[in-house]
Parts: structure tokens; sequence; C-alpha cells
């Protein structure tokens, strides 16, 4: 499995409502972080629909390496400089 890129190295903060749907990029060379713009195209990796439960501000990955994807877990803080 190839090691999906590093879209980023911070959280992205997102105000979403509630049933909108989402493609949360997952191999990170989306030019639209956090979200899909199908530079997934000829590779393994597919984009993660989201799907907010409710209205509110959530924070997206874009290091693509969260526990908690599409949802950033702080993962980002470990990348190497």
């Amino acid at each position: 499995m190839s090691e999906r890129a590093i879209g980023g190295r911070t959280l992205i903060p997102v105000e979403v409502k509630a049933g909108e749907e989402l493609l949360w990029c997952a191999c990170g060379m989306s030019s639209s972080q956090p979200f899909c713009d199908g530079s997934h195209e000829d590779t393994e990796f597919s984009p993660m629909e989201y799907v907010a439960p409710e209205t509110r501000r959530v924070f997206f990955c874009t290091c693509k390496r969260s526990k908690n994807a599409p949802l950033c877990d702080g993962s980002h803080k470990e990348l190497p400089v």
C-alpha cells in the first residue's frame, strides 16, 4: 500500500450543517484540502464520505494520519519536520 501524501500540517475548521455530505480527501493530493478534488484518480485511495451529524464547527485532518479520520486527532503534531 502506498503512503498517503501529507495534505497539510494543521487542522482545518469547517462549519458544517446537519445532514451535509462532504467528501474528505484521503490521499493527501487534493488542492482543495481537506476535501476531494479527484486527485486520487489512478491511485489506490478513495475519498471518505462525511455526513455531518449536527450543525457545528468540526476540525478536519489534512495530514491524513488521524486515527479519527476524517476529523483531526492531533497526529499532525507528530509529523517529522
